[in-house]
């Protein structure tokens, strides 16, 4: 005797109203899951590439600071390189988004500490700027940088 269906109770065969609900509840729920699993990835990803950029801004800016001749050349040098910087990973430098500080004396003379910061600010992807009145949904992230001008630098 061969069996082309498998029998229920009493010998009827089972109904096949089932066959391939497994197959579409698999996918629902998995679509479910890799939604916000797949945007979790690509906004710590945005952040990720947000701390990059600002770490590489703020030494690349202390540094071409410390190289230059004056203090008005190294501040717009330090600005350039923060922006060229930032740029490399898709971000802009905003205004006061870069501050320069000198601490122990003139900005450039021998062992004065620079101490340059990064602020920017990283909205989330595919959300609004404002979402709400007053609500801003943007992750934060900023980096600092100590710059030590040679001691053995010609004083200005």
């Amino acid at each position: 005797m061969s069996r082309l269906a498998p029998e229920g109770r009493g010998g009827e065969s089972t109904s096949s109203s089932d066959e391939g609900s497994a197959l579409v509840e698999f996918v629902a729920l998995a679509l479910l899951v890799m939604i916000p699993l797949i945007y979790i990835v690509m906004a710590v990803a945005r952040v990720q590439s947000a701390a990059y950029a600002v770490t590489t801004a703020v030494r690349e800016a202390g540094r071409v600071y410390a190289t230059s001749a004056s203090d008005v050349q190294g501040r717009q040098r330090a600005a350039a390189a923060a922006r060229l910087a930032l740029a490399d990973h898709g971000f802009e430098l905003t205004s006061g988004a870069l501050q320069v500080r000198c601490a122990g004396g003139p900005c450039l003379a021998p062992g004065t500490r620079v101490e340059v910061s990064v602020r920017l600010s990283v909205p989330l992807p595919f959300l609004p700027q404002n979402f709400e009145r007053g609500t801003d949904l943007s992750v934060p992230v900023s980096a600092d940088h100590v710059e030590v001008i040679d001691t053995y630098r010609e004083s200005e």
